[in-house]
């Protein structure tokens, strides 16, 4: 018996509370930042600006390629009329009334005025 004294005391009571009524815990509300619409106007927004931004460097890369041809023609265009301006001062040197003097008697030519013509103007 000593034994089951002993073994009685070992057990500690708990206190008796009264019973709480067990309150459900609703789940808290996620708060969506969000709705699905708005993600929908935002990947249409998104969508937009992004083929918006294709567009404008699209077009930038054209201009670029216009202004980089129109530069190559417009030294094109330069060297063509330096070529122009040399070619129409050497025709005027050659040209002149002495050169062609010249010419004509290093090959023998030499004026005869009867067999000149004047030809009456128009």
């Amino acid at each position: 018996m000593a034994l089951r004294n002993h073994q009685s005391q070992t057990y500690i009571t708990r206190p008796s509370f009264p019973e709480q009524p067990q309150i459900k815990k609703q789940p808290k509300q996620v708060k969506k930042i969000l709705s699905k619409g708005e993600k929908i106007l935002l990947v249409a927004m998104l969508s937009v600006v992004t083929i918006l931004s294709v567009l404008v460097i699209q077009v930038q890369a054209d201009i670029r390629a216009v202004s980089t041809e129109v530069t190559g023609l417009e030294k094109q265009i330069d060297l063509t009329s330096k070529e122009n301006t040399d070619l129409s001062i050497q025709v005027s040197e050659l040209s002149s009334y002495e050169r062609i003097w010249k010419k004509a008697e290093e090959l023998g030519l030499t004026l005869n005025e009867q067999n000149v013509k004047v030809v009456p103007g128009q």
